[in-house]
């Protein structure tokens, strides 16, 4: 067996914490393993002064990595499951999935106003697609400012006042990971901002012919989390699409049920269509599944094909 474990991750302060939480996991498991971070740049990464949406594909922040493992110069990588693609190179596979943290977003603004709070005009900062159109159909009368860099880089400019803004969206597990829960102003009700497809959870990918590393790692699998992200990943992609578009989706799991939220939205937040489903957890993928389909007959197929002629 393999007695040198690499992980592959990208290069920002959240992403080596949950490439290092992952190591300390399996080091706990398998004490006499040496695990080694190895950090690799994603064109995501690279390309910071272009809008996510305009820079096309997908994947962005995750195939560099991806090409790594499959050239076997890591043996799995650490990603935020929301930062990928519904479909995986051949070769890859999601491996087991540790429990997820909090998958809400949060507000934090610069004078500690709440949502509701802010006044109209105020300048709320996010590079999602996926926030800017649910923050403009709540809000119409709030601006919304495009915001790039990773989570820490954001705040900064919030406390710098770049651009004049007043506030910014941020995933609130990375604002927890990194222990920074007293900046946050206010966790927005998923009423009026539904997750990201996977947001919380962690990705680990492995090679699907990989069985040595798939079992080391075992012991992190969350059930009711693999059902939850399962569900939301079948349901995005029906959809066919990434986390670069207005689509998202959350499932909560108790005991052996499962409810499923989903949503599709237009780039400005004046059309947004939105269903649910529940049913046994067990039955999580057909449910996603399902999910997509009422809103494909809802309109959303509409939505989705006008977004790919506004995004080409």
């Amino acid at each position: 067996m393999k007695q040198t474990v690499r992980i592959g991750t990208r290069g920002s302060q959240l992403a080596l914490w949950q490439s290092e939480w992952v190591k300390a996991a399996l080091l706990e498991q398998h004490p006499a393993l040496c695990v080694d971070l190895v950090v690799i740049k994603t064109k995501g990464d690279k390309i910071l002064d272009v809008p996510l949406a305009d820079l096309g594909g997908k994947g962005l922040f995750v195939k560099e990595i991806e090409q790594a493992l499959l050239d076997r110069r890591v043996d799995l990588a650490v990603h935020s499951m929301k930062d990928m693609p519904s479909v995986l190179p051949d070769g890859l596979c999601i491996g087991p999935m540790p429990e997820r943290e909090n998958p809400a977003d949060v507000l934090i603004s610069r004078n500690d106003l709440c949502f509701a709070e802010l006044p109209p005009g105020a300048r709320i900062g996010t590079g999602s697609l996926r926030r800017a159109s649910q923050l403009q159909h709540v809000r119409p009368d709030l601006l919304v400012v495009p915001l790039r860099g990773n989570l820490d880089t954001r705040l900064k400019k919030l406390e710098a006042g770049v651009a004049g803004l007043d506030a910014v969206v941020l995933a609130a597990a990375g604002v927890r990971r990194l222990g920074l829960e007293k900046r946050i102003t206010e966790h927005l009700d998923s009423s009026v901002m539904l997750p990201a497809v996977g947001q919380g959870a962690l990705c680990i990918e492995i090679r699907s012919q990989d069985t040595e590393i798939g079992e080391r790692l075992q012991a992190l699998d969350h059930l009711p989390t693999r059902q939850a992200v399962l569900g939301e990943r079948a349901f995005l992609h029906r959809l066919e699409g990434s986390c670069q578009v207005p689509i998202a989706g959350y499932g909560r799991v108790d005991g052996d049920h499962i409810d499923l939220e989903g949503l599709v939205a237009d780039l400005k937040g004046r059309k947004v269509i939105r269903s649910s489903r529940s049913g046994p957890a067990r039955n999580a993928e057909r449910l996603g599944v399902e999910l997509a389909e009422d809103l494909l007959s809802k309109g959303a197929d509409r939505i989705l094909r006008e977004l790919q002629h506004q995004l080409a």
